[in-house]
Formats: C-alpha cells, sequence, structure tokens
C-alpha cells in the first residue's frame, strides 16, 4: 500500500514569497581592503551584461546549512537564500573532477571521457582541450574571467592550465585537496609536492602560512577592487573548504567545543569560516558597485563525507556514491535581478544548466555544433516556470568495480546491471550494479569521540541483487525500493541507459606518469608533459622508419 501511494505522488513546485534585506556586516575570513583603484565605487555597472559570480563548495554535506536543520551556524549562507531562491531539487556529480568538469563544459562526463573516478595528481589526464569552456564563452562577449581556487581539472600539459582554459587570471590550487595553511600534498610516500599557483606559475611569495579560505577571499576583493565595475565579470570561487584535511583557525572552533566528534567539530569550524568568507565577499560586492547587477550561484560539488564529518541527514549514501546523499546538493542564487526572490524551487536542475543559463543570461552565442547536456533554466530559477528539464544521466561508468551478479539477464537484455550507472527521469530514478556506501547517517552518528556506525541505517539486501528503483519525489530518502513492483518502468529507463550509452566516447584514464613527480620538476606540482620532447621522438621514430625502409631497398638491389 505505501510502495503504490509513493509511485503515484506528483511532482509539487513550492514558492514562498518574501524579501529580506541584506543588513550585516562583520570582518573576519578576509575582510575588505581599501579601494586599490583609489576611487570611489561606481554608481551603476552595465545594466545588460549582469556580473556572474559562482561560488563551489567542496564537499559540503547536504544537511551542512542552518536552513536544512543544521547546528552549525551559517548566517550568512542562509541570509543569502532567503532573499533569493533556494534549490530544493537540485544535483551534482558525486565527486570534484566531474562536477567540475560539467559545471565548465555543460556536459555529462560520458561526452567527456571523464565518468570514471577523478583526475589524479601524476596521470597525464585533463578536460579534453576540444571542449570549449564557460570561461571562454563569456570572454567572446566581453567579459573579463577571474577563477581563484581549487581546479582539479588536470595540468600535465600547459594548455590544461586554468588560463589556458579561457581565465584571464588563476589563483589557487591545481590538484583536489592539499593542506590549507602549507599548500602541500602527497600523493604517495615520497611523491609531495607544493600547490598553490598564481596564473602558470608556483605562487612562492604568497606562502605566508595564510589560512586557504581567508587567503581565497583576500584575492577575490582585490580583483573586485581593482576592476571596472561598469564591465562585466566572471568570477568563480571554488574554495577548498570543507574538503579534508579537517583545518581551521582556532577562533573558529568556539562554537562547537560540545560536538565531542572530533571530526564533525573541525568540520564545522570549518564551515563556520566559509560562511564568514561568503559574507566578506557579499561586502565587497556592494563596496565596489557590483551588487545591483550581480548574480551570486551558490552550490556544493557533491555530499558530504561522514567519516570526515559531514552529514547529508536524511539523505542516503555520501560522496563518491551515486544515493542521493551523493549527488543531492545545497544551491541557490541571489541576485537582485531575481524575479520571485525568497523561493523554493522544486523543479529538477543539474550543474550542466549552468553553462547555456550562464552564456544566455550574458548575452552569449551557444554554437550549434556544441552537444549540450544541459538547459536554459534561468525562467525556472528566477520566474518559478517548470524546468525544461526532464531527465538527468547520473553517469554510466564501464570501468568501475562490477557488480559480480550483475547481467544482461537481470537487465531483461537491454542493459548489463553489472555496470555502475545511475539515471533519473521524471519521477523515477534507476541504480544499477555497484551504487555504494548505502547507509543513512543519522545526527546520533555523531554524538560521540569518534565515528559510530551503530547509529547508523542499513538494509540488508538480497544475495544478487543488482538493480533499484525509485519515486524520488514521493521517496527523496530512498527507502522503497520498487523495481520489483514496476518492472516496465524499470525496462523503459534502462532503455534510456542504453541510449545514453551509444554517444558515449571512451573512457580517459591513463596510468601513472613517473615524471609528474614534484621533485622533477623544482618540488612543485604542475605541467610537466613537454610537447617538444613528444615530437622528439615521433621525428626519431620516423626517422629510424626511414631507415629501416632505405637499408631493406639496398638489400634488395643487392638480392
Amino acid at each position: 500500500m505505501v510502495a503504490a501511494v509513493l509511485a503515484g505522488l506528483s511532482l509539487l513546485s513550492l514558492l514562498t514569497c518574501g524579501y529580506l534585506a541584506w543588513g550585516s556586516r562583520r570582518g573576519g575570513a578576509g575582510e575588505a581592503p581599501g579601494n586599490l583603484m583609489g576611487e570611489e565605487p561606481a554608481a551603476g555597472a552595465s545594466r545588460t551584461q549582469p556580473h556572474i559570480i559562482f561560488i563551489l563548495a567542496d564537499d559540503q554535506g547536504f544537511r551542512d546549512v542552518g536552513y536544512h536543520g543544521s547546528e552549525i551556524r551559517t548566517p550568512t549562507l542562509d541570509k543569502l537564500a532567503a532573499e533569493g531562491v533556494k534549490l530544493e531539487n537540485y544535483y551534482v556529480q558525486p565527486m570534484c573532477t566531474p562536477s567540475r568538469s560539467q559545471l565548465i563544459t555543460g556536459k555529462y562526463q560520458i561526452h567527456t571521457g571523464l565518468q570514471h573516478s577523478i583526475i589524479r595528481p601524476t596521470q597525464p589526464n585533463c578536460l579534453p582541450l576540444d571542449n570549449i569552456t564557460l570561461p571562454q564563452k563569456l570572454k567572446e562577449v566581453g567579459y573579463s574571467t577571474h577563477m581563484v581556487g581549487k581546479w582539479h581539472l588536470g595540468f600535465y600539459r600547459r594548455e590544461c592550465m586554468p588560463t589556458q582554459r579561457g581565465f584571464d587570471s588563476f589563483f589557487g590550487s591545481l590538484l583536489g585537496s592539499g593542506d590549507y595553511y602549507t599548500h602541500f600534498k602527497c600523493d604517495s610516500p615520497g611523491i609531495c609536492g607544493y600547490d598553490l599557483y598564481e596564473n602558470d606559475n608556483a605562487a612562492w611569495d604568497h606562502d605566508n602560512g595564510i589560512y586557504s579560505t581567508q587567503m581565497y577571499t583576500q584575492k577575490v576583493q582585490q580583483i573586485l577592487a581593482s576592476h571596472n565595475p561598469r564591465k562585466p565579470i566572471f568570477l568563480y570561487i571554488a574554495y577548498q573548504a570543507v574538503h579534508s584535511p579537517l583545518q581551521a583557525p582556532g577562533r573558529y572552533f568556539e562554537h562547537y567545543r560540545s560536538i565531542n566528534n572530533i571530526n564533525r567539530r573541525r568540520y564545522a569550524a570549518m564551515l563556520a569560516c566559509l560562511d564568514e568568507a561568503i559574507n566578506n565577499v557579499t561586502l565587497a560586492l556592494r563596496k565596489y558597485g557590483y551588487y545591483d547587477n550581480s548574480i551570486i550561484i551558490y552550490s556544493s560539488d557533491n555530499g558530504g563525507q561522514p567519516m570526515a564529518g559531514g552529514s547529508n541527514w536524511p539523505l542516503r549514501g555520501s560522496k563518491g556514491t551515486y544515493w542521493e546523499g551523493g549527488i543531492r546538493a545545497i544551491g541557490f542564487v541571489h541576485s537582485p535581478l531575481l524575479k520571485n526572490k525568497g523561493s523554493v524551487c522544486k523543479e529538477l536542475v543539474h550543474i550542466t544548466d549552468w553553462f547555456p543559463t550562464l552564456i544566455t543570461l550574458a548575452e552569449g552565442q551557444i554554437d550549434e555544433d556544441i552537444q549540450l547536456d544541459g538547459y536554459d533554466v534561468w525562467e525556472t530559477i528566477s520566474e518559478g516556470r517548470r524546468s525544461p528539464r526532464v531527465d538527468i544521466l547520473h553517469n554510466i561508468d564501464p570501468i568501475y568495480t562490477k557488480a559480480k551478479n550483475g547481467s544482461w539477464a537481470a537487465g531483461y537484455g537491454i542493459w548489463n546491471t553489472a555496470i555502475q550507472s545511475a539515471i533519473r527521469v521524471n519521477h523515477w530514478k534507476l541504480l544499477t550494479g555497484n551504487p555504494g556506501y548505502s547507509d543513512w547517517v543519522p545526527p546520533q552518528a555523531f554524538s560521540n569521540a569518534g565515528p559510530n556506525r551503530w547509529h547508523n541505517e542499513r538494509i540488508s539486501w538480497s544475495a544478487g541483487k543488482t538493480v533499484w528503483l525509485f519515486n524520488i519525489t514521493a521517496d527523496p530518502y530512498e527507502r522503497v525500493d520498487l523495481s520489483a513492483r514496476h518492472p516496465e518502468v524499470v525496462k523503459q529507463l534502462l532503455r534510456r541507459l542504453s541510449q545514453f550509452n551509444k554517444t558515449a566516447v571512451p573512457v580517459r584514464y591513463p596510468p601513472k606518469d613517473p615524471r609528474s613527480n614534484p621533485k622533477l620538476n623544482g618540488g612543485v606540482w604542475g605541467p610537466w608533459f613537454k610537447e617538444d620532447e613528444k615530437k622528439k621522438k615521433s621525428d626519431k621514430s620516423k626517422g629510424a622508419n626511414k631507415q629501416k625502409k632505405s637499408k631493406n631497398k639496398n638489400k634488395k638491389k643487392a638480392n
């Protein structure tokens, strides 16, 4: 009975009206410097092309914001979201590289070759160079483009660097994680290096032991102070927080001494610092004359990691999985340009949608030959209209560990259920293969000094299970599997998976390259692949082939 009710419920859009004025001011994580131009803020910026500020948090759990009921205080995020539009049916990817690649290209992972895992520091891999990026498209229509924070889209060649992919300037890290103070990262024993860059060079001059959240905020303020607000700017701020290692300045622990779990306590302090930093970014937008014509987008890149202090409750699963806890994210838009301020959007939105949405807002053009997976959702967000999106391919990963009991037979001859995949079509969500860590981790799990899995909720699946079906609209917590009850729906979604898979490009996941060792590159993580070396090798091989051919000809003549 319960399952039938769940399967039949319809998607509802909830809109609540109300507008609050921004008024709080406080210093802290990156206090605003003086106007570096020595001028008064501009009276008003260009009204045609908005300033675009995209803030991407790292590993922030679904519950870890005040308006989702967290014990961690996030007054800035709460206020910005309350005055803007909260995205409560918003999806990203379960890990860092996939989300970032889809944001910057508007394409699913299967269409860039990055459908497996993340880009590792030692891999000769990066976002394919034939993919045009969001900053490149914005530059075409006159935007100044700047990136501050974590790149994690590959760097083995110079052409892969942020400044070669559309950004006028870059200040931040190339890898997926590292020490917040020293900016050093060890990928494995003996493979360690410095990872802080300004444009294309190691930023040794900035190695002053400043906590990265505060350092990045100060850089953002400097950019805003030195830019002319009458000219449009795209500012991509990809904070390192709250990704491990769990580090934060001491004063941010003040309100969280009562949290016994050390990882949760550190995580809370990191998030408190991040919230304050975003407050200072917002104040800088006001101070330097950008705010009235700005669009601020806030998003997490994936779900939280409970073992590292993050909470996705009441969603199931965690970072790195295709359960809702891994892919359903905190997200909101804050802007004076919104028509329905103070509202909640429950229409389907995905991280690929920002590419066409922002290019359209910037008065740019989407090339006809670019096969995008994203949709323009501005009217959905700003005016409360229906989303043009009806489905999301969460992913198809053909090289992830295969489910032992998966088979074509279990997939009705349509799909091999040993393959890890997940897809959403309207209310329905289908998962196949090995979907990953599947516990629900309630707040009580963080009540002890260390991780306590006794509080977690589990379901013991019957042996051989490799297909799951949920009505996510009615059952967002994925508690009632409907695959046995609705085999026709399962078949429909398997066919859709098969259609998507026909458009997939080969997976790019090369083995590690020993030349990537920072010891061979001045102690710095950075580009190691030299195009000249490749040409020399190819020239040598061509020369060798010519010599072989000439020798063979001489032998024939002699014979």
